[in-house]
């Protein structure tokens, strides 16, 4: 019996010290508040995968950078971190956002601090309030915040809830969000059909589409040059959608998810963004951009469809809308349409 009991004893503490040295080595999710930085690292296995930022000069909060599970970093790095060889269009195209072109009548697409001083008046912004609950276990987590969409004056149009679902699967790191919009108690809320919306995320130069088109780029010492002829070299992305549609093909399409395939750092990467049964205009139509901005915008119907269809959403003063999407960094051989269609219930 003693002999038993020493070998139990000794299987336990085996038990702890092997938990111990996993805490130690950082295993599964961990969400690192960094509340002088304004943003919220999260951590899978002591990398980071994202984070949760809110800075004030960005206009919105943002999800930035974002890396696949070991590492390879599939956002562009322009305006907050330039990268040699990047476009510097779009100030605004930074990480992973959801806003909208018309609310109100107001932009907060576009808001940025490139906009000039006498056309602000024209332009939202997205406030950070809170952070309601978050919570990191093994290969799961969950960050919950709050926001306010506020006019120039500071007038609140509308408070956002967003759950944001972090989750590992093999060489899969998934982001599931979750937003619920409600409308202030004094005013409803209309969201114009217009082009430039909704959920969105600007990608590194590798996994834009080759294009011939001229552009403005960052040299290594972070000077601004036009070039006049694309060099194409690494450049690797490709479309796909639900339909079957690839390339360019499918801006202003249909489809329940688009996958963007590519190869960065000498692997092969896609970032996959999936619509949710339940959402307004589902299937969505796809602002997807061969130079790099891939969005799904459910609301601009009339001017994706030229006119034919239309939907002009408003939600009423005090009442809610929900969206719900589902975005994965997959890093290497490119998802097949079985596998992603076996990734659309969330």
């Amino acid at each position: 019996m003693r002999m038993r009991a020493v070998i139990i004893s000794l299987g336990t503490c085996l038990v702890l010290v092997c938990g111990i040295q996993a805490l130690a080595q950082g295993q599964g999710f961990e969400l690192r508040d960094r509340p002088a930085e304004k943003q919220i690292d999260v951590l899978y296995n002591g990398k980071m995968l994202t984070a949760y930022c809110y800075y004030d000069s960005v206009m919105k909060p943002v999800l930035y950078p974002i890396n696949t599970v070991s590492g390879i970093t599939v956002t562009r790095g322009y305006p907050l971190d330039p990268r040699p060889g990047e476009r510097v269009d779009h100030p605004h195209h930074i990480g992973l956002w959801l806003n909208y072109e018309y609310v109100n009548g107001l932009d907060f697409w576009n808001n940025s601090t490139a906009i000039k001083p006498e056309r602000r008046s024209h332009y939202g912004t997205i406030f950070h309030d809170k952070v309601i609950r978050k919570k990191a276990s093994g290969k799961k987590a969950t960050l919950e915040v709050e926001a306010s969409w506020k006019t120039p004056d500071k007038k609140l149009l509308l408070t956002e809830n967003t759950q944001y679902q972090f989750s590992v699967s093999n060489d899969n790191f998934i982001i599931d969000r979750t937003t619920t919009l409600r409308a202030s108690p004094s005013d409803d809320v209309s969201f114009k059909d217009v082009k430039d919306g909704f959920l969105g995320i600007r990608v590194a130069r590798e996994l834009e589409l080759p294009s011939n088109e001229s552009a403005k780029f960052v040299d290594n010492s972070g000077n601004v040059t036009e070039v006049k002829e694309m060099n194409n070299d690494g450049v690797s992305g490709d479309y796909v959608s639900s339909e079957g549609i690839t390339g360019n093909e499918v801006w202003a399409t249909r489809g329940t998810w688009v996958s963007l395939t590519g190869r960065k750092d000498n692997r092969d990467v896609s970032i996959t963004i999936i619509d949710h049964p339940d959402n307004p205009g589902y299937p969505a139509y796809w602002h997807a951009r061969g130079y790099g901005l891939f969005a799904v915008n459910p609301l601009g119907q009339e001017a994706f469809s030229k006119g034919k269809e239309k939907l002009n959403l408003v939600v009423k003063k005090n009442e809610s809308v929900t969206f719900r999407y589902r975005i994965v960094i997959h890093e290497g051989q490119h998802l097949a349409a079985d596998q992603i269609n076996a990734m659309t219930k969330f």
